[in-house]
């Protein structure tokens, strides 16, 4: 059975994007050297990467771009190559390389990728999949990387979540730009 994983950013405050949709923030003044290492071998990890419309346009319109695989190769070449699946109910057509287009029932459709053999999933971004997936039960692991950054105000990925979610955490890391990688597993009860 595959794995369904959630990447994501938070800021100190909790939120994946600020008050007006941007994520920009997660990107900006971070960087070092451990932490560039971390994230290009994130993105040799393989599988399929999920998102909904509005990321997926948001990575469609930057990682095939010359100026993304100038810039981080190793991740532009993962991110280019790997299959993705997107959900959308507006998207009339899904043109990134190795892209599939989903409009039907997304948890229908999770549940059967999960029973289907090959690399585990994951999502980036995508807050309001991250929240309906929760939802289903059908995340089985949260990868959380807090910025130090305060929005003051945004949306969290947890959004419409209407049941407590109990958490353990399986693994930690602190980078010298002041990120911190946290990894929970859902408690099972």
């Amino acid at each position: 059975m595959r794995k369904l994983i959630v990447f994501n950013h938070v800021s100190l405050d909790g939120y994946f994007v600020d008050a007006h949709g941007d994520m920009s923030w997660a990107k900006a003044d971070h960087q070092d050297s451990e932490w560039d290492g971390f994230v290009a071998d994130n993105a040799k990890g393989g599988g399929v990467l999920v998102f909904g419309r509005i990321i997926y346009e948001l990575m469609a319109s930057f990682w095939p771009t010359p100026a993304a695989i100038e810039s981080m190769p190793d991740v532009a070449e993962g991110m280019n190559s790997m299959p993705k699946v997107v959900f959308s109910r507006t998207l009339d057509q899904a043109s990134w390389n190795n892209t599939k287009l989903v409009k039907g029932d997304m948890a229908a459709e999770v549940r059967k990728m999960k029973q289907e053999s090959g690399d585990g999933m994951a999502i980036m971004g995508s807050g309001s999949i991250v929240s309906q997936l929760t939802q289903e039960g059908l995340i089985d692991e949260y990868q959380v990387v807090v910025n130090p950054v305060v929005l003051g105000k945004g949306r969290t990925m947890f959004e419409g979540v209407k049941e407590k979610l109990n958490l353990k955490l399986t693994k930690t890391r602190a980078f010298g730009n002041g990120n911190v990688y946290l990894c929970y597993e859902p408690i099972k009860l």
